[in-house]
């Protein structure tokens, strides 16, 4: 803009403080989770995951709190995706340690205001074009500490004001999603193992107690327990494997059938139970590995690196997904809930990972997956089962959804925030409320 003399930079905002690495022997250790280029999204944005922790001490000045930026300043891979990507703690991570090859955002004044602006400034598309322009390195690219101060900030004009606290109300609603989505599904994962794995009810009943289930259901359950190649099981039910409750890898595409556009599931995008990203190819451009068909409740977990958490269950028709996925089809469609928490539980998890084979691509067979043993109730209680916890699930597919379009508004506003083109009316309609 003609009247924004651009003298200001990230370097009068802050200072850098570069982290460390950490004594191997602490590292899983209970304590703070270390944060580092894991936990950064490529071009911005704080990656929810599962961190590894650290147990000894380390200086104050490499702790992270919510709300605390750092960033890195490596690009990772030769792509250099990562240079310069920023991130900030959300609320869900009360303290954090610095790693290497990131640094922490030190500001010279606390004002929450300039601090919220100078963090979406770093996520805008503007920044992203100067990180890739002072790149340097060919085996791993890196942007200098110099370089990301020496970047100019527009100044904070009312209108900037305005989208950085609209940007600001964007983040908070999908925080407040993946939190109401973390709590369902952990409502659901507590009702399996207390049905399937603890047999609760069948204990309660076997004692005499009372199951705290509703009538209907409490009767579904047997009151007593018998042998199997398991061990001990609910009397009735039966010892099976997920082949019992599925189909493996139902469908695939050929060079025939394959569509003219694949909207592309791939590992690295799918996490601990979200797809956080869908590409869209042609036919010919399409990667090989673009062949697993996928169904609405069709449940799909990563074979590669399975310890990844690369998993999710589907929630409509149309996608693709890679060949480095297990896909299980539910045989009936009351098995959908109980096989997508069955495939994903902790336990099954860390069981694949020390299952996987291979020093550089550790990986299982998809038909490992398959074989993963569980009980298998009577169909009553898998029904029962599913109508209490289809909602639950079918609330984190519709959240997840409505992330999607928050973050695709947020990434249509990003370059507004240096424009300011952005409307008062438009901001109070997204913000919900009155602009100040």
């Amino acid at each position: 803009m003609a009247g924004d003399a651009h003298k200001t930079t990230v370097g009068d905002y802050v200072t850098l403080v570069r982290g460390t690495t950490y004594k191997g022997t602490l590292v899983s250790e209970p304590g703070p989770a270390l944060l580092g280029l894991g936990s950064i999204e490529p071009g911005g944005g704080f990656r929810i995951g599962k961190y590894k922790t650290y147990g000894g001490d380390c200086p104050e000045e490499l702790m992270l709190f919510p709300g605390d930026i750092y960033a890195s300043l490596k690009g990772a891979t030769k792509d250099g995706k990562m240079i310069g990507s920023v991130a900030r703690v959300p609320p869900s991570v009360t303290t954090g340690r610095l790693t290497q090859d990131t640094v922490k955002l030190v500001f010279r004044n606390r004002d929450p205001v300039a601090e919220t602006y100078l963090y979406w400034v770093l996520r805008t598309p503007q920044y992203r074009d100067y990180c890739a322009g002072h790149a340097t390195g060919s085996a791993v690219v890196a942007l200098s500490r110099r370089d990301f101060l020496s970047y100019a900030v527009p100044p904070l004009t009312t209108q900037r004001r305005m989208v950085s606290a609209v940007l600001d109300t964007i983040e908070e609603k999908i925080e407040l999603n993946r939190k109401i989505n973390e709590t369902l599904e952990a409502m659901a994962r507590a009702l399996f193992k207390s049905w399937f794995v603890d047999f609760d009810p069948v204990r309660a009943k076997a004692e005499g107690r009372d199951t705290g289930l509703p009538k209907h259901i409490a009767d579904l359950f047997p009151d007593s327990f018998g042998d199997s190649e398991l061990g001990e099981i609910p009397r009735g039910w039966d010892a099976a494997t997920l082949y019992d409750l599925a189909t493996l890898n139902p469908e695939s595409w050929s060079s025939e059938t394959r569509p003219e556009v694949i909207e592309y599931v791939d590992l690295s995008n799918t996490k601990w139970g979200r797809i956080e990203v869908v590409t869209s190819y042609s036919k010919k451009d399409a990667p090989s590995r673009a062949q697993r068909v996928l169904r609405s409740r069709d449940t799909i977990l990563g074979t590669v690196r399975p310890g990844n958490g690369s998993y999710a269950q589907i929630s409509a028709d149309g996608l693709t997904g890679s060949t480095g996925f297990a896909a299980l089809r539910p045989s009936k469609y009351q098995y959908s809930e109980f096989l997508y928490l069955a495939a994903t539980a902790p336990e099954n998890i860390d069981r694949l990972a020390h299952l996987a084979d291979g020093a550089a691509y550790p990986a299982v067979r998809p038909e490992v997956v398959a074989a993963t043993q569980v009980v298998k109730p009577d169909d009553e209680v898998m029904r029962s089962f599913s109508c209490v916890t289809s909602p639950m699930l079918s609330k984190v597919a519709a959240s997840e959804a409505e992330t999607g379009t928050l973050a695709a508004l947020r990434e249509t506003l990003l370059p507004k925030l240096i424009s300011g083109e952005l409307r008062l009316k438009d901001a109070e309609r997204i913000l919900g409320r009155k602009t100040v």
